[in-house]
């Protein structure tokens, strides 16, 4: 037998924050030396942090990368233990994703990363260069502070692998793992048996279990023992990177790490007989005739032994179940997470949310709950990190930390139910109910003054008193809110919904937080979200008119009338813009196929270009949207995910002619399209959506949890 112990980690480092970094590394290397693990793997530009950004082309951030990495050698980090950390590193005039591999002191190579993530939130292609040589190491010349530091002039540079006397290791970096033909295809042909793969893969619904599949199919037909690092936390923006750092082995997963979790340091170990592996190869007859023709792969000599022999003292890890959340468990930790490390990392003394007793603001108002029962069970696990930002967040003082969530929500949670004249009595106790079981501070306030006074200085300048449509008024004179569905549509206003910090929902849909709401109200123990759930959506902005034959008889203003869609049906147009890249005439089509049973094609063409004038008209809203955490594949975030012109042409006169014709021969009759009237009132349609500044009358209760 071949026995080896393995570690990698699940780290919350920040970006640009090198003391933090540094700490977490050393933390992680440590544990996993006592645990006897002699390799040791850490996320992805574990040194500066992933979410750098721009700051990569900073010379300052690649030479403070290594310097870390000096800081690392010259101590006994590295002693007896293969370490991978990943950072930046300039050769010639390009500069490159790395993972640095070192042992006993010494830079054994560096591996530049292959293939860089450039969609979705990935930008890399505007910092790093891909590496392409791939038929050779070249000799790298390290910086002269480094080479008179380690003793040590020149290191090889490349793709490649480590051939130890008795085993070969390689690095996979993150995007690799996932591209059609796969590093570690080639590698294990070449007798590669260990991979380590440096990650830096963010949170999104329902995603992890298409990132584990990768883990298993990786070693699934070719054998081999497959490592998996990530970061886990907010490293300073909207993404939260979700750990969940493995170790498959021929397939079968073996140990698993958290995927939300408010440690900084969270290692995990494995201990695996290699021969099972060899084992598993020599079964395959296709895996050994590909092997005798392979594609040689350069590699570096390594006169070192990794691995133990027999030994009873030793136990074999067992595959084990993969862990997965459901998707109410991912909206509660995964959000509540990102806005711990923002509450501790900012420097903030809490939240302060506008809690109208609606789905949205009592979605946010759950997290925050979440996050507060997470933080006093890390603390009662004896989280000493968590436990010290509690205490400075909370201003506690004699000894005395958080016990109680209930407690800890009052001193750093506050909600305001911003009320108005139109505010129902219903929504207020629903607020105020849902305060007390999270424990936050309140306050009931009533806006009808300062609404007032707006509307009087605006009759004073202009000579019109704007009234709400219900009352004569117009269209523009209405107000909305946000969330994904309804930031696709529009439906919010302007310089209401994004006058806040952070938003911890602005990327859930409004299916998954009804969900959520039904979900909480049980498990985190606020059963008033069982009653805010089964509530019609509405903002309560407009007065509630009461029926002539019965006066106590009011209809309310519901959220999918004032958009003239569903939520269910946004979420059908969002998936299709963005996920499957539909555009107007293209969404018709597949629509057509989908709603054909119970539509006719007129009807779904009007339906598609009402959703396309909105979006349109609307999408100016997204470029000042509070920055949101990242939950779903079809964010309409201005800022990295989903980047748009903000000025179109809302008339869409040539997709919507095309709509027209494939009408007609469905159909067999003539539809007409029209190009007047209808655009020249968007300006002025629901929520000021032109683009024009136009002034609204209401109170804006921000119910959209900001």
């Amino acid at each position: 037998m071949r026995l080896l112990k393995v570690a990698t980690c699940n780290l919350n480092n920040w970006a640009l924050d090198f003391d933090c970094n540094l700490k977490n590394i050393k933390e992680s290397i440590g544990r996993a030396k006592e645990a006897g693990a002699v390799i040791r793997l850490g996320p992805e530009l574990e040194i500066t942090g992933y979410g750098c950004e721009d700051h990569f082309l900073e010379l300052d951030t690649v030479t403070h990368a290594w310097e870390c990495l000096k800081d690392l050698l010259l101590g006994d980090w590295t002693d007896g233990i293969l370490c991978s950390f990943g950072m930046p590193v300039i050769k010639g005039s390009e500069r490159y994703n790395c993972q640095v591999l070192c042992l006993n002191r010494k830079i054994i190579m560096i591996r530049p990363k292959l293939w860089l993530a450039n969609d979705g939130n990935y930008r890399e292609l505007r910092w790093f260069t891909a590496w392409k040589q791939k038929d050779q190491l070249e000799d790298f010349q390290l910086p002269n502070e480094i080479s008179v530091a380690l003793k040590q002039k020149s290191v090889p540079f490349g793709y490649g692998f480590i051939q130890f006397l008795d085993t070969a290791v390689a690095a996979e970096i993150c995007e690799e793992l996932f591209t059609p033909i796969p590093p570690h295809a080639d590698l294990a042909l070449n007798g590669v048996e260990v991979f380590m793969n440096a990650s830096g893969s963010h949170h999104q619904l329902r995603k992890l279990d298409y990132r584990i599949r990768a883990f298993i199919s990786a070693t699934h037909s070719r054998g081999g023992v497959y490592m998996y690092s990530n970061h886990q936390g907010c490293d300073g923006g909207r993404l939260y990177f979700d750990g969940c750092s493995c170790v498959v082995v021929n397939g079968d997963m073996i140990a698993q790490g958290s995927q939300f979790s408010l440690k900084d340091v969270e290692v995990v170990v494995a201990q695996v007989d290699l021969d099972a592996v060899a084992g598993f190869r020599g079964s395959i007859s296709s895996f050994q005739e590909q092997a005798s023709c392979k594609t040689k792969i350069p590699s570096v000599a390594v006169p070192y032994n990794l691995c133990q022999p027999f030994n009873l003292k030793m136990s074999l890890s067992s595959p084990l179940k993969i862990n997965y959340h459901s998707p109410e468990e991912e909206i509660a930790f995964g959000p509540g997470c990102w806005l711990w490390d923002y509450l501790r990392r900012s420097g903030a003394s809490g939240f302060l949310l506008p809690l109208s007793g609606g789905a949205d603001s009592s979605s946010v108002a759950a997290i925050v709950g979440c996050m507060c029962q997470l933080v006093v069970k890390e603390i009662s696990n004896g989280d000493e990190q968590v436990k010290a930002d509690a205490i400075r967040i909370g201003h506690y003082a004699n000894g005395e930390f958080p016990t109680d969530s209930r407690e800890f929500a009052k001193r750093i949670f506050y909600t305001v139910f911003m009320g108005s004249e139109n505010s129902s009595q219903e929504t207020r106790m629903l607020a105020k109910k849902l305060a007390d079981e999270i424990g936050s501070w309140r306050l009931d306030v009533s806006i009808d003054t300062v609404v007032s006074a707006f509307l009087s200085l605006f009759q004073t300048l202009t000579g019109k008193r704007p009234c709400y449509k219900v009352d004569g008024g117009s269209n523009v004179e209405n107000l909305g809110s946000s969330n994904v569905d309804e930031g696709l549509r529009g439906y919010l206003t302007k310089y209401d919904c994004s006058s806040a910090d952070i938003n911890p929902i602005g990327s859930i849909s409004k299916q998954d937080l009804r969900t959520f709401l039904r979900w909480a109200a049980t498990h985190l123990g606020y059963s008033s979200l069982a009653e805010i759930e089964a509530a019609p959506p509405t903002a309560e902005l407009e007065p509630i008119p009461q029926t002539e034959s019965n006066p106590t008889l009011c209809m309310k203003q519901l959220d999918e009338v004032d958009m003239g869609m569903t939520y269910e049906e946004l979420s059908v147009y969002g998936r299709l813009r963005k996920v499957f890249h539909c555009g107007p005439v293209t969404m018709f089509k597949n629509l057509c196929y989908r709603w054909g049973a119970r539509l006719t094609p007129s009807e779904v063409a009007e339906k598609v270009k009402q959703f396309f004038k909105f979006y349109s008209i609307n999408r100016h809203k997204m470029t000042v949207l509070t920055p949101s955490y990242h939950a779903e594949s079809y964010s309409p975030d201005d800022n990295r995910f989903d980047l748009r012109q903000f000025l179109y042409n809302a008339r869409w006169p040539y997709q919507f002619r095309k709509i027209d014709e494939l009408v007609k021969e469905l159909d067999g009759e003539k539809v007409p399209f029209s190009e007047s009237g209808d655009h020249e009132k968007m300006g002025t349609t629901l929520d000021g959506g032109g683009g024009m500044g136009v002034i609204a009358a209401g109170s804006g209760n921000p119910k959209s949890g900001h």
